[in-house]
């Protein structure tokens, strides 16, 4: 990230930094909230019980996502940085550029040239379409103001009836019809999950009792190299040192996006770009320890043996298949070719395995799984699996998925006082 001066101009509120390049103060774009930007918010129509995005954004599936401000997590997708936040039946979103940085000076400037105010506005959500504002005068006192902006109409989530049981068909109409499908594809909106809870509860009792405190949690469909190089990380590690790591690949390898809050974001990177000679020595430096070998060598093998989009294509083939090929890179064994299968190349039936899931399978399930073994083989890796599928049919994954974030520590007090105790 470039260093820079940043400084606060009292009597306009703004923050400025000193670019390095050319030693100009320039306005920095901030993390927005809804409560203080509401008009330049879009929204999905979404409830709590389809979606979750404090669980399904930090419970190991994604390592982009930081929760910035209370209830609103801004992260990289589809080259473009994003805020994300929810209310109970909307998601709302909003996106950032560099564009917009150089719009915000811009517009600063002209203000400024035209003697007009640049005070801020502190703005509390009253209605969606009518906020309560306080607008600073003259003599820097506050007064109450009702202002309005325009709503972005959406139809409702309605369901399809056909032969493919838990779809949903969503209906957009979004100012920008390309973020609105990014997030659709993105979060699997299509997917009806209430009515997978549903199934899933009527088939195991103990799923029925988990779901009551954690709704809402889906199974990202991501961008397959980055699902990829991001789990090649995960070896005997934990959540927040992967986010860092992440972080720091994307920082050295990736293109700079866009800066809030003097935090600059960059996009994940090529393949191209992890194939370079010297990637290896320089993640090892960074601290990435045997995976830096592993992510140069994949990336290097995946161009010379196949192309660019290899890894999308594996989205057409069977999950056997697929997984097979995923096996074939460096640093990938049946987890971690599991995860990117289930997370992004469309195989909702898959469950990967770890000690973690090898432990919830002999506490609530069968204590024969795995019994008088003290390591996860392969016979008991693929014996969880099987019990699994047969158990919760062809979305097994997803349900994994409920069960997974709910044995987590850091949802633990996301349960009710009556789970627990039976804990």
């Amino acid at each position: 990230m470039e260093k820079s001066e940043k400084i606060k101009s009292k009597s306009e509120g703004k923050i400025f930094y000193k670019c390095s390049c050319c030693s100009t103060y320039k306005v920095m774009q901030r993390h927005a909230t809804l409560t203080t930007d509401p008009a330049l918010w879009n929204f999905i129509p979404c409830t709590r019980s389809e979606l979750r995005l404090d669980i399904v954004l930090s419970c190991g599936q994604s390592f982009r996502w930081q929760e910035r401000s209370p209830g609103h997590w801004t992260g990289v997708l589809a080259n473009r940085v994003w805020t994300l936040t929810q209310t109970e039946d909307k998601i709302w979103y909003r996106t950032y550029s560099e564009e917009a940085e150089n719009a915000i000076e811009e517009s600063t400037k002209n203000q400024q040239r035209q003697g007009l105010s640049t005070n801020t506005i502190d703005v509390k959500v009253k209605k969606e379409n009518e906020t309560e504002a306080q607008i600073k005068d003259e003599d820097g006192n506050f007064q109450a103001a009702e202002m309005k902006f325009s709503e972005v109409k959406m139809e409702p989530v309605q369901h399809v009836h056909d032969t493919i049981p838990g779809r949903l068909k969503l209906e957009c109409s979004a100012a920008d019809e390309e973020e609105c499908r990014i997030l659709t594809d993105y979060f699997q909106l299509h997917v009806c999950l209430s009515e997978l809870y549903s199934h899933w509860s009527q088939a195991d009792k103990h799923f029925e009792r988990v779901a009551q405190d954690f709704p809402g949690v889906r199974v990202l469909r991501q961008d397959p190299t980055e699902c990829l190089f991001s789990f090649i990380c995960t070896s005997n590690n934990n959540i927040s040192r992967i986010s860092g790591m992440i972080e720091r690949l994307c920082q050295i390898y990736g293109e700079r996006l866009c800066e809030l809050d003097s935090y600059t974001y960059y996009s994940f990177p090529t393949l191209q770009a992890l194939a370079g000679d010297d990637v290896e020595q320089q993640l090892q430096a960074l601290g990435f320890g045997y995976r830096a070998k592993y992510i140069n060598q994949s990336a290097k093998l995946i161009l010379e043996t196949h192309d660019s989009n290899w890894l999308n294509s594996l989205r057409e083939a069977p999950y056997e298949e697929a997984k097979r090929a995923l096996r074939t890179l460096p640093g990938v064994g049946a987890k971690v070719a599991d995860c990117v299968c289930l997370m992004s190349l469309d195989k909702p039936g898959v469950i990967p395995v770890d000690s973690h899931v090898w432990q919830i399978s002999k506490r609530d399930y069968h204590s024969y799984l795995g019994a008088g073994q003290k390591t996860l083989t392969d016979k008991v890796y693929r014996e969880i699996g099987e019990f699994f599928r047969n158990l919760w049919g062809p979305f097994a994954g997803w349900a994994q998925s409920v069960l997974f974030s709910s044995d987590l520590k850091k949802f633990q007090g996301y349960k009710s006082n009556q789970d627990l105790q039976e804990n």
